[in-house]
């Protein structure tokens, strides 16, 4: 009744771009209400506050102020293959790899 029918949790995660397997953690969020109106506007409506910007979650601006509640975390797995990736720009290499991230958003 009233629900758009979304549960939106947010996370973020770097990827390593060292070639392999990797098995990583990524805490889980969901954004809050400021306001004891817009928490009763929320439960009435029957629908949760989202980022109107999902990549919002990996910049740094306004971050400091956005009111979040931890809800748990995911395990991502995944496979890192570098192949090609200097056009891109990065230089991976023994000594510069384990210094080198990737910032990925999900919803």
């Amino acid at each position: 009744y009233g629900s758009s029918g979304i549960n939106a949790e947010y996370g973020s995660i770097l990827f390593p771009l060292i070639p392999g397997t990797h098995k990583i953690e990524m805490p889980m969020f969901v954004p809050e209400s400021t306001s004891l109106l817009q928490k009763f506007t929320s439960w009435l409506l029957g629908t949760r506050p989202e980022f109107v910007d999902p990549k919002f979650v990996t910049q740094s601006d306004g971050r400091e102020v956005t009111r979040v509640r931890s809800q748990g975390s995911i395990s991502v797995s995944c496979n890192i293959m570098t192949k090609d990736i200097s056009t891109a720009g990065y230089v991976v290499d023994s000594v510069h790899s384990k210094n080198l991230n990737v910032a990925v958003t999900t919803v």
